[in-house]
């Protein structure tokens, strides 16, 4: 990135949601069939004041350019996107840490996601180290961590 820029990840607040939702309508891919789908109240429940999730953002120069979500009960990263303009820098690894970090630090043992197949997501995951597994009911990879086991650690579990 360019030294001039000042970049920031940060626990996400209520008065993020509309760069939060700014840069998940600026994708290219996994893009919302429904934009009506993502209600107000969904963004409030993946905010630290639910209870239940927290969110994070990334500000360049005081602009959010990307944000993820966990939230516990789920047991997932509910959401984790980059402005394309600002992808292949790191962002959304960071990103993607901070989450599943902080649900490692509430318990979870084991972090789902899913994302569109065939996408610069569903590589970017594999490549992080998150096993891929089946596609959901809405066609959607599945992708988990055993935060509990180290990547390379050996278990006695049977598959």
């Amino acid at each position: 990135m360019n030294a001039n820029k000042s970049i920031r990840f940060r626990v996400a607040g209520e008065q993020d949601i509309p760069g939060m939702v700014a840069v998940r309508f600026a994708v290219r891919e996994n893009r919302l069939s429904d934009p009506g789908y993502l209600t107000p109240r969904m963004w409030l429940d993946g905010l630290q004041a639910s209870g239940n999730a927290n969110s994070w953002v990334c500000e360049l120069d005081g602009k959010i350019v990307g944000f993820s979500t966990g939230r516990v009960r789920e047991a997932d990263i509910w959401a984790l996107f980059v402005d394309p303009e600002f992808e292949g820098r790191g962002i959304g690894q960071r990103l993607l840490d901070l989450a599943a970090r902080w649900l490692t630090s509430e318990g979870v043992t084991v972090i789902e996601l899913s994302t569109a197949a065939q996408t610069r997501a569903d590589n970017f995951y594999l490549k992080q180290g998150w096993e891929r597994g089946e596609l959901n009911a809405r066609g959607e990879v599945v992708y988990r961590r055993n935060v509990a086991v180290r990547p390379g650690q050996v278990t006695n579990q049977t598959h």
